[in-house]
């Protein structure tokens, strides 16, 4: 294993750290217990937007804190669930009087740590909800869940839903924006390479230098089947065909398509994929409306490709056109 750590144990907050550091002007971090947290913190009014989970998908959840997206983010260890005290904390911290929204990856110890972190909230007189989000189409169940996973589509949730607290939207109602995306929002995975996380010290799975693992998940977790490595645009026929017929998109309707690297594959790869999904999408009459490529919810180093489709409407348009400025996502600010 080579990686440009200091100590396993260390990996996480000296990475926070210096994330805070570099983006002083965007958020701050807070380390016992740890979180990130908006530098304008709590805004005064505003409905407050919570997300979370494992490190190691960067630059989820951490890179998209700040106006327009996520108001706090908490980290756990790599690949594994926060537990409730920081979550509650970061609860607290951005908490402006309006109620705070939980946005939350189908994982066991996801759904489980939040919801704890919720009931606690609420005993100290906080509101909060909760969304879970679930859009991996590839297994019902997985190591980690009861259900679908939560994958790339978080980011697109996180985006629209700070969209509607910014403007004002109330908790309720930020809640059912949330909720609008996660019911139109489907994404299917592809690894190529296994990652290595530091804890373990060896490749979380096994493929041969042949296979790649159709559906698989973003800590390795199994998909839907192995089979022999073929050319990008074979490959992307294989995750667009199971997107499309989940969401059950249709001629005419308009979508956002995101083309999403794992942390191990360059942008000129993901740019193939993308030019492949959207004239397969054109040829059925589909309409690309917006489109986003790169790495923005990752594994790692791993070596892949997810695909994303959200279908649109004027509303979602709208929020996701909406000014945002995180480290990782600006855009009108």
């Amino acid at each position: 294993m080579k990686k440009l750590i200091n100590s396993v144990a260390d990996v996480v907050a000296e990475s926070v750290a210096g994330f805070a550091a570099a983006h002083a002007d965007i958020v701050r971090a807070e380390f016992d217990p740890m979180f990130v947290v908006r530098a304008d913190a709590p805004v005064a009014g505003k409905v407050g937007l919570v997300s979370g989970g494992g490190s190691g998908h960067e630059p989820l959840h951490i890179g998209y804190v700040g106006a327009g997206m996520l108001d706090a983010a908490v980290p756990g260890a790599v690949f594994t669930s926060p537990p409730p005290d920081p979550i509650l904390a970061a609860t607290r911290a951005v908490d402006g009087g309006a109620g705070v929204l939980h946005i939350v990856k189908n994982y066991t110890g996801d759904v489980l740590n939040f919801e704890t972190a919720a009931e606690l909230a609420e005993m100290e007189g906080l509101t909060v909800r909760a969304v879970t989000v679930n859009d991996d189409v590839a297994v019902e169940d997985s190591l980690y869940t009861a259900g679908r996973r939560g994958v790339a589509g978080t980011v697109l949730v996180e985006k629209i839903a700070g969209a509607a607290a910014e403007r004002g939207d109330d908790l309720d109602g930020v809640a059912a924006v949330a909720q609008h995306v996660i019911d139109n929002v489907r994404t299917m995975g592809v690894a190529l390479r296994a990652c290595t996380v530091p804890h373990a010290g060896r490749p979380s799975f096994d493929l041969g230098e042949d296979e790649i693992e159709i559906g698989i998940g973003i800590h390795g977790e199994p998909g839907r089947h192995r089979v022999p490595m073929a050319g990008a645009d074979a490959i992307t026929d294989q995750l667009l065909d199971a997107v499309v017929a989940d969401l059950r998109v249709r001629a005419g309707e308009r979508v956002l398509l995101l083309v999403n690297g794992m942390g191990g594959t360059p942008e000129s790869e993901l740019y193939i994929v993308y030019g492949h999904a959207r004239r397969r999408l054109e040829d059925i009459g589909v309409v690309v409306e917006r489109s986003l490529v790169g790495n923005f919810i990752t594994s790692l180093e791993m070596q892949g490709v997810s695909l994303t489709l959200l279908r649109l409407d004027d509303g979602l348009t709208a929020l996701w056109d909406a000014p945002v400025h995180t480290a990782a996502l600006r855009r009108g600010r």
